[in-house]
C-alpha cells in the first residue's frame, strides 16, 4: 500500500484549529505552502500536548544548543481562521517531534491512525505479530513540517488560545458547561 508523506520544509503557514461550535469541534492541524494545502484531524488532547512539549523542546534546545528563543509575545499572533476547503487528509493516531541541531529548526511529524492502533485501543490482547506497537509504520500517511523557533513560539500560543477558546470548565467540577448548564457530580446531578 502507498503512503504520502506531506512535508512542508518551511510552510508558508502552520496553524492548529477548529471547525464547529464549542463542544462540537473537530480540531485540525493545517499547513500551507507551495500551492498545497493540507488538514489533519486530531484530538483536542493531542493539541494541548502536542503545544505543552513544544514549549518543552525549545527549553531543551536553549539549555542543550545555545539556541535563542523568541520571548513569548501577547496575543498578536495568527487569529485568522483555517484556509478553505478543510478536507481532512487523515486523522492523526501519532505526533513526533524532534530539533535539528544543523538548521535550528524544530521538525513536527503527524501519523495517520493506522488498523493496528485501532485494534489496540479496542483492548485485542490476542495479536500475536512480532512488530513493535511503539514504531510508527511506515506505511501511514504523514504530514512533516519544519518550523523555526520563532514560526514554533507563534504555533504554541496560537494552539494554547484554540484550546482555552471551548466552553468554560465548571468551577466545581472542572467538566465543560453547555449553555444549558450540566449536571455537576458535585451538586448530586442537580443542574448547574
Amino acid at each position: 500500500m502507498t503512503h504520502q508523506v506531506h512535508a512542508f520544509e518551511p510552510p508558508e503557514r502552520f496553524v492548529a484549529g477548529t471547525v464547529g461550535p464549542p463542544g462540537e469541534r473537530t480540531f485540525f492541524l493545517q499547513a500551507r505552502g507551495g500551492g498545497r494545502l493540507v488538514s489533519v484531524a486530531l484530538e483536542k488532547v493531542q493539541v494541548s500536548l502536542l503545544a505543552e512539549k513544544l514549549e518543552e523542546l525549545l527549553s531543551e534546545a536553549q539549555r542543550r544548543f545555545g539556541v535563542d528563543l523568541p520571548e513569548a509575545t501577547p496575543v498578536t499572533g495568527d487569529n485568522d481562521p483555517l484556509d478553505t476547503p478543510v478536507d481532512e487528509e487523515f486523522r492523526v493516531g501519532t505526533l513526533g517531534l524532534a530539533f535539528d541541531v544543523d538548521s535550528a529548526t524544530v521538525v513536527i511529524e503527524a501519523i495517520a491512525a493506522g488498523e493496528a492502533e485501532a485494534e489496540v485501543e479496542l483492548g485485542d490482547a490476542d495479536d500475536d505479530t512480532d512488530e513493535d506497537p511503539d514504531e510508527p509504520d511506515d506505511d501511514l500517511d504523514r504530514l512533516r513540517v519544519r518550523l523555526t523557533p520563532d514560526a514554533t513560539r507563534a504555533f504554541i500560543e496560537r494552539a494554547r488560545r484554540v484550546v482555552n477558546a471551548g466552553r468554560p470548565p465548571c468551577p466545581l467540577c472542572g467538566q465543560p458547561l453547555d449553555p444549558a448548564g450540566h449536571l455537576c457530580p458535585r451538586h448530586n446531578g442537580y443542574h448547574r
